[in-house]
């Protein structure tokens, strides 16, 4: 292990640890601005963090796996966080587990694969990925969207909350297809989710010995630990900042809902950095499994656990979505099949995606 590596891993190791320490004392309370800033600065830390070890975890199992492992690590965390978000919360967190779902949707579907296909395309010229595999995880996206969101707006009792065996279907659909994509990603078709090879660049070496190795089985283990330390802080931590954002929001005369997007942005910022080094190394395939994955645990895994949930939670479970949510998902949905079918994108492409989430988030504070 080279000196870079080994300091590189020594703060990684620190930073996860220090973050989780500033989480505990600090959950439930309300600290002032001040300290908000402090704990802000050590929540960016744990996102490095976070990303450093979801990366060290990737190069040990490979792709796809490395990309499912933060997908499903950061979305059971958020699960969790809504659920006890509603469990605690009034009538005004009817809407909670919609406006986060989306929230992550659109920045997953527009801003990181938008991130991603830009950084790639700039650096390589074109960025490039397999449209098959791309494919097929948007299409699953689409259809998990359409399921449980837009089809809630649409029933005959005029939505947007589902009955109850209504909400039963959507939950196993969700479970469904999301299990099936699981099952195509990384057994019956993973050749499709890997990396397009490329003559003219050998391995990526990060520790400079000339050989990519994969790290060992311990250090691995010791990531795959304190990456979930890590999304554990990152949530904490954005829990514990969320009055403090609050008051900015309100400050700045955004609309309360918009609170939500600035926690998710925070929680998905891992993500966000992860698929955009990727795409760095011309490794974009990566970055879209990143992407559409993370969009499709969210919803998929989400949906059912809301479901079950619902049994203990007074008051209704509203998932269908606003006409103008209805209008960029479709724009989204439209761009994107475009982006993936022909295997290749230009900065062009990435730029347009860029776009749709500045729209969504400017209306999300604007509506």
């Amino acid at each position: 292990m080279s000196d870079t590596t080994r300091s590189r891993f020594a703060w990684t190791t620190i930073v996860p640890l220090v973050a989780l320490a500033v989480l505990v004392p600090s959950w439930g309370r309300y600290p002032p601005v001040a300290l908000s800033v402090v704990i802000g600065l050590v929540l960016i830390g744990a996102v490095l963090a976070a990303v450093y070890h979801a990366e060290v975890v990737a190069h040990r199992v490979g792709e796809p796996f490395g990309s499912l492992v933060l997908a499903v690590a950061v979305t059971i965390i958020e699960v969790a966080l809504i659920v006890t978000l509603m469990l605690s919360g009034g009538d005004d967190t009817s809407t909670l587990a919609r406006d986060t779902v989306f929230a992550a949707v659109m920045i997953t579907i527009n801003g990181i694969v938008g991130l991603s296909l830009v950084v790639g395309a700039v650096k390589h010229h074109l960025a490039t990925f397999n449209p098959e595999g791309a494919g097929s995880a948007l299409a699953t996206v689409i259809a998990l969207a359409g399921v449980t969101l837009v089809l809630p707006r649409f029933t005959a009792d005029s939505g947007p909350t589902f009955t109850g065996s209504q909400l039963a279907f959507a939950a196993v659909a969700s479970l469904v297809l999301y299990g099936m994509f699981v099952f195509t990603q990384t057994v019956r078709h993973r050749d499709f989710f890997l990396p397009v090879p490329d003559g003219r660049r050998g391995p990526v070496d990060d520790d400079g010995d000339g050989h990519a190795d994969p790290p060992s089985d311990r250090a691995t283990v010791t990531s795959l630990v304190l990456l979930v330390v890590s999304l554990v802080a990152v949530v904490g931590l954005a829990k514990v900042c969320s009055p403090a954002i609050e008051n900015g929001v309100g400050a700045v005369g955004f609309p309360h809902a918009f609170v939500g997007v600035v926690i998710a942005l925070t929680v998905l910022a891992p993500e966000s950095i992860a698929a955009s080094r990727a795409a760095a190394r011309d490794k974009v395939q990566t970055s879209l499994n990143l992407a559409y994955g993370s969009a499709m645990a969210s919803i998929g895994l989400t949906i059912p656990a809301i479901a079950i949930a619902s049994i203990w939670l007074d008051g209704p479970l509203d998932l269908g979505l606003e006409p103008m949510q209805i209008v960029l998902l479709s724009l989204s949905v439209v761009v994107s099949v475009l982006t993936v079918v022909p295997g290749r994108a230009k900065p062009l492409n990435g730029g347009v995606h860029l776009v749709l989430l500045a729209s969504y988030l400017f209306l999300a504070a604007n509506p």
